[in-house]
């Protein structure tokens, strides 16, 4: 090649590299200024219900991934990973994502790495998005400290409090438990805003139907066992006997949020949404990340639409 050549192609490198570098400048630019504005009323036409008074979207954002809980059985280093990616800003940029396409709740722990986030898309980013957080505290007789928390959550406007399934599962086994659990629910409620109750064993929905307990939905481990860490029982299995519980949910009344849906990653949504909705739960809690939301959402809009359940919808 001449050196005129060798010289013109050269400039037109340069050039194309200057082009592609402004560009890619004016997309980031975009990409940011987006993040900083109010989401679009989405057109997806996500199916909602009620839990009492709060409309909440069929599909609901879980906390886990957001909080870097990523029940990633040995491989530890997946809760770093987690860590690195899922950061304030990349939290931010999710829960935008989620609103703008239909999902209007997102439910986790009081725990700051998401509450911190939530609260800022709240005040400086123009965010609607719903919470349902849950308190850590213990449930003493006297729920000092967990009345503390729930004090701060409204503090902050969180929309709904359930009771932690850890705590749950503990309290349900004891009438003094079930006292505990219903004055929980009762200190909730004073505040104007829904209490449900969460649980990964059975013997919560049981034992708080049988007493009464005025929660008003359920946030219960649902779904199948048709995966091979299933029969590992290492940080893999959180719903023991899935068709017993459908069983026992044909009776009860109140809503019930299914989480766990997807045993923490392992059963794709393609099969959790259906085993879920078809299996008489009215809300699925899943955790994504930012690349999984828009699929997901098509899942779920489908499988509710083609859902075939015995136990009628609830909220």
């Amino acid at each position: 090649m001449s050196e005129q050549g060798n010289q013109f192609s050269r400039r037109s490198f340069i050039a194309q590299t200057a082009m592609a570098s402004a560009g890619a400048a004016l997309a980031m630019e975009a990409v940011a200024g987006a993040a900083n504005s109010p989401p679009q009323q989405a057109q997806t036409g996500l199916p909602k219900g009620k839990l009492g008074n709060l409309e909440v979207s069929r599909l609901i954002l879980g906390g886990n991934l957001l909080e870097h809980f990523t029940h990633s059985r040995d491989l530890k280093y997946v809760y770093r990973l987690a860590g690195h990616y899922n950061t304030e800003t990349k939290v931010i940029e999710t829960l935008k994502l989620a609103e703008s396409l239909g999902i209007n709740t997102m439910s986790g722990s009081i725990n700051p790495t998401a509450t911190n986030a939530l609260r800022k898309y709240r005040t400086k980013h123009g965010g609607k998005i719903q919470w349902i957080i849950c308190p850590y505290a213990d449930l003493e007789p006297g729920l000092a400290k967990f009345n503390e928390e729930v004090e701060r959550l409204m503090d902050w406007g969180c929309d709904a409090v359930y009771i932690w399934g850890v705590r749950a599962d503990g309290l349900a086994g004891s009438d003094k438990g079930i006292g505990l659990l219903g004055k929980a629910v009762e200190a909730v409620k004073a505040h104007g805003v829904p209490c449900g109750i969460g649980g990964h064993v059975t013997n919560v929905v049981v034992q708080c139907e049988k007493h009464k307990i005025p929660n008003d939905f359920y946030i219960k481990t649902f779904h199948h066992h048709d995966y091979p860490s299933a029969k590992l029982n290492y940080d893999s299995l959180w719903c023991d006997k899935p068709e017993e519980l459908m069983e026992i949910m044909q009776g009860v009344q109140k809503p019930w949020i299914a989480f766990k849906t997807m045993a923490a990653g392992a059963i794709p949504p393609e099969s959790a949404f259906p085993y879920c909705f078809n299996g008489g739960a009215d809300f699925v809690l899943a955790g994504m990340f930012d690349f999984d939301i828009a699929q997901d959402v098509t899942i779920a809009k489908d499988a509710i639409a083609k859902a075939k359940r015995k136990r009628p919808w609830h909220g």
